[in-house]
Order: C-alpha cells, then structure tokens, then sequence
C-alpha cells in the first residue's frame, strides 16, 4: 500500500504542478504552490483506489483526486488562520499566513477551492457531461454548508458557547467536517464508472470516523515532530474529543470498531478491494 500511496502522491503532484504551470510568479500563485506540497494524500488515494475499482484509469481518476486535495488544502489554508484554530506550523512547515500575511492566506484558500472545479471540466477526466456535473454538484455539497463548512461551523458555535459536545454531537460535527470529503473522495471512483457508490459511501463513513479518532488519539499521545503540527492543543483549550468522552482506550477501541465496518462494507468488491481495505487499517496506525 505504501508504494501505491507513493504513486499516487507523485502523480496528484505532477498533475497539480501542470495545472499551475500556467500561472505566475505573485505571492499568491507561489503561495497556492507552497500550499499544495506534500501531505499524505489520502483523499486523493481513496479516489483513485475506488476508480480502480469500477474500471478508470489513473490517468483519468488523477484529476478528481487532485481536485479533492485542492479543497483540501484550501481548508487547511483557512483553517489556520488566527480568526479560526491560530496555527503556525502545518506539514512541518509555517502556515502560509505566517509565511506571508493573511490576506494572502485568504486569497490562496479561495483560489485553490476554485482551482478544485476547474480540474472537475478538464477534459482529460474522460467523464460524461453528467458525470462531470455529479463530481462538481457532489463536491460543492461536501465541501459547503452541507458539509465541511458546516462542521466547522458547528466546531466554532461549541467553542463560543463553550459547551461541552456529547458524543452524539461531536460525531455529526467531525461527519460534517472531515468525514464529508473523505466519503466524497471514496464516492467519487464509483460516480466516475457510472456504478452505485452506496457501498464505498458506508465505508467512508465508517473511516471517515476513524480518520478523526485517530487525530484525537494523536493529539493527545502523538508526536509534533511526525505529525507536523501542534500536539495537545484541544486538552489545553478543554476542547471536546473523542478521548475526552471515550477516554483513551475506549476511543482507540472504537476506532477499531469502525475499520472493521469499513471492510465489511467492501464484502461486494471481494479481494480487488484490499488497497482499500489496507486504508481504512492505516488510518488507525498513522502517527501524522
């Protein structure tokens, strides 16, 4: 899995680096540049593993999976801003408003969430036009109010009134806010081979879940200099996790529980569907 994730992410990068090619030198072009470097690419992988799966080639599920990291980072870029959760260091490196100002981190954010759609209508997707149009329509969902902006929404409206989730609404939160690109992303390979995406939907979720356990897991027991970012900050603020209402064992447990759904959500795909069951068991296992 690891050299497939390596393929992947040379391939995301190369096909993001094409795509920039065309722009200039400004800060807020080499800043989108900057902004898109390394990461695991997870998503991008969950796209092209499901792709596989229904029969599209790399060189076509490359756009969708760059795409999806597009709006990745954008939320990344926005979500370190001193107006949001106020991080200096992303992926080991300063944030790109410590880097340069926020107005540019701003900008970049908003240039890159609108590079994502771009690549959606790149004819070398190979997609039909309604194909096209489920990506976009789907994705802009996932990534807006009904989804990632919506969970960040709710992340915010929890801090300001400071009180404390329970574990019913911090796992609607962390659906909407993580889990929502990542379902997208395992989705987008069916949608892209005209199949029926509900089976890698229910797996997404299930990991999706996973996926933000694991953060939790890590801020609290990770280390700064893997994870590339600050550690213990939600302890610090009395933030609301997984851990904190599961407490550590309880949280890794369940965490367990839920890659052990993701798999058998993959029980129609037989063995062609290991890559992505090998996922949904790193997810668990990452210390970034």
């Amino acid at each position: 899995m690891q050299d497939r994730m390596e393929q992947c992410r040379d391939a995301v990068q190369q096909c993001l680096n094409d795509a920039l090619a065309p722009l200039g030198e400004r800060p807020v072009e080499v800043a989108m540049r900057y902004a898109l470097g390394g990461g695991k690419r997870l998503r991008a992988f969950l796209v092209m593993e499901g792709a596989q799966l229904h029969g599209i080639a790399p060189a076509q599920s490359v756009w969708a999976a760059a795409a999806i990291e597009s709006i990745h980072a954008y939320s990344l870029v926005h979500d370190d801003l001193p107006c949001m959760d106020d991080d200096d260091v992303r992926r080991g490196q300063p944030t790109v408003h410590k880097r340069w100002d926020d107005a540019t981190a701003v900008l970049v954010g908003d240039a890159l969430q609108t590079l994502a759609f771009d690549l959606l209508t790149r004819p070398e997707l190979g997609a039909s036009s309604q194909i096209r149009v489920d990506l976009i329509a789907s994705l802009a969902k996932s990534s807006g109010i009904g989804g990632m902006v919506l969970g960040q929404a709710q992340d915010i409206a929890a801090e300001t009134a400071m009180i404390p989730l329970d574990l019913a609404a911090i796992t609607e939160l962390q659906a909407n806010k993580t889990g929502a690109l990542i379902e997208w992303s395992a989705r987008a390979g069916a949608i892209l081979g005209g199949a029926d995406p509900t089976a890698l939907g229910h797996y997404a979720k299930a990991v999706g879940l996973a996926f933000q356990i694991q953060d939790d897991i890590l801020d609290v027991e990770g280390d700064a200099a893997k994870t590339g970012k600050a550690v213990g900050k939600d302890a610090d603020a009395g933030k609301a996790t997984f851990v904190s209402l599961l407490g550590l064992t309880g949280a890794k447990t369940r965490a367990r529980d839920l890659v052990d759904e993701a798999c058998a959500a993959l029980s129609h795909y037989g063995t062609r569907a290991d890559g992505l069951r090998d996922v949904a068991r790193f997810v668990i296992s990452r210390e970034t």
